[in-house]
This record gives C-alpha cells, structure tokens and sequence, in this order.
C-alpha cells in the first residue's frame, strides 16, 4: 500500500505539533490513530471512519478581524476550509489552497504550524462521517478583497470579539486561538 507525500505530511505534522492542552493531547493522538488504522484512505472523504481535513481561520492585517464564510449547505457562518485533494502535498499547502479559494484573496500568508485541531460529524457522505479538521492561521494582506465562492452564500469580515450568533463553539476556539498565536 502506497502512502501519499500528503499523508506522510499529515503523520509528520500530527506527531511534531505541540498541543496546548490535555484535550487537544487526546485529538491529536486520535487523529495519529486514525492514520494508522486508514493509511490508504484517511486523507480523502471516500474513507467511511472520517477523514483529514484542512480550515484557516483568516485574520485581517490589523489581526482584529476574521473572515467567516455563509455556508451554503448548513447555513452557519464557518472558516474557510474543507477536503484534501489529490494535488495537495501539504496540510498547511491545503488549508491554503482552500482559504484562497473560498475567499478570493490572493497573498494570504499561512502560519505554517496548526494551532487547533477539531474533530466534528458531518454529512459530505450519505450515512455520515467525521471531519478530522487540522486548522491554521493566515494573515490578510492590507488590501485583501473578498469574493464570494460557489460554496458559501457570503462572506464577511467580524470582529473576533463580536462573532455572530449561528458561529459554534468550534469556531470561536479557533478564533480565540489564532488571535493569541
């Protein structure tokens, strides 16, 4: 069984990354296990345990506002992100990939360390799955313009204080999380 440059990516970031707290220790150590038992299939949404993905959580320049996506299919507001693709060599090159993407912002520069991990049910999979979601920081550049992709009904910058209401617990973590990296 042939593991991919991205999966051997995701086993070297996992094992190197630094939790900040007992709960996040048990994550990561799930997702490590997660690869082990899935080495073939753990990266890619066909895998029915779950799979890896990637989000950024995408400050402004002035790092005192975050770019949320609308998204189109669960109507909450969400950071940019979402599957692997089989182009994709790195979790930090596919976190970028999709926060340009989704935002139409070129010049997003990526904190190349994860600072969260997030494991949450989803339904990109008719009976269900797990996102297994290793999450980053990108910075804006000063200028940065937004546009709304196909994936999201809008996109708009809140204050990381003052997120709006349909945001979960998840998001704000992230949030609070890449405001103190």
């Amino acid at each position: 069984m042939t593991r991919t440059p991205l999966y051997e990516d995701a086993v070297r970031v996992l094992s190197s990354w630094e939790a900040p707290d007992a709960g996040q220790e048990d994550v990561r150590l799930g997702f490590l296990r997660h690869l082990e038992e899935h080495p073939a299939d753990g990266m890619w949404r066909e895998c029915a345990a779950g799979h890896i993905t990637a989000s950024t959580a995408v400050l402004d320049a002035s790092r005192t506002r975050v770019l949320l996506t609308l998204h189109a299919k669960f109507k909450a507001w969400f950071q940019l992100g979402g599957h692997c693709e089989p182009g994709d060599v790195t979790l930090a090159g596919a976190a970028l990939r999709e926060a340009t993407e989704e935002s139409g912002i070129a010049g997003l520069r990526l904190r190349p360390v994860p600072v969260r991990l997030d494991r949450h049910a989803v339904r990109c999979r008719p009976e269900g799955t797990w996102h297994l979601d290793v999450q980053y920081v990108a910075i804006a550049p000063v200028d940065a313009r937004h546009t709304v992709s196909a994936e999201s009904d809008a996109l708009d910058w809140f204050p990381v204080d003052d997120l709006p209401g349909s945001t979960d617990d998840a998001v704000r973590g992230l949030v609070a999380q890449a405001v103190r990296s």
